[in-house]
């Protein structure tokens, strides 16, 4: 891994992006949303995790966080492992999900890839995080999140993203996670 995607900063804030194996669009489905959503609020009311932006897109998570703790890689391995076993889990429950057999095979596939994995991968495992050393890095960083699903082509302004920040940051949207808004 490039020394450039270290979390070396342990007290620092970072913008990260991380994504299901393959690309897979998983959350496609509420319960898939929300099994993410709970899981930052836990983290945040918890673990020590200071969130200041988010995006749950079909396939990939931004986050824009710092650990209070001073330990961001344990916290978003933690995250992500927990995530993982919740997701397969909902998925193998679920006699909704059309998709459940693809699903898990393509996981099994990418398990199978990996000698650290001992049946399914869920995630990706690189994170990029980036440190976000100054005001101007964080507003970048926020306006890219938020303007994700715009780009995307799934709404045309960052606040009607239902599982996105850009909510708190505007007075006439109910927020579904309460973010950190102070550096």
């Amino acid at each position: 891994m490039s020394r450039k995607y270290k979390f070396h900063e342990k007290e620092g804030a970072y913008f990260i992006s991380f994504a299901t194996v393959f690309w897979i669009d998983v959350f496609t489905r509420i319960e898939y949303f929300d099994i993410i959503i709970n899981a930052l609020d836990y983290c945040r009311k918890n673990k020590g995790m200071s969130i200041f932006g988010y995006c749950i897109m079909p396939s990939h998570v931004h986050l824009l966080f710092r650990s209070e703790k001073g330990e961001p890689s344990e916290l978003i391995r933690d995250f992500k492992g927990f995530t993982a076993r919740t997701l397969l889990k909902a998925i193998e429950e679920n006699s909704q999900e059309s998709r459940r057999e693809w699903l898990l095979w393509m996981f099994e596939k990418a398990g199978k890839r990996n000698s650290n994995v001992k049946k399914h991968q869920f995630w990706q495992q690189n994170n990029k995080p980036i440190e976000v050393w100054s005001l101007k890095v964080f507003e970048q960083k926020l306006n890219y999140i938020h303007q994700n699903p715009v780009e995307s082509g799934f709404v045309m302004e960052p606040w009607e993203w239902k599982y996105s920040s850009a909510r708190n940051y505007c007075d006439d949207y109910q927020e579904i996670l309460e973010i950190d808004v102070n550096l």
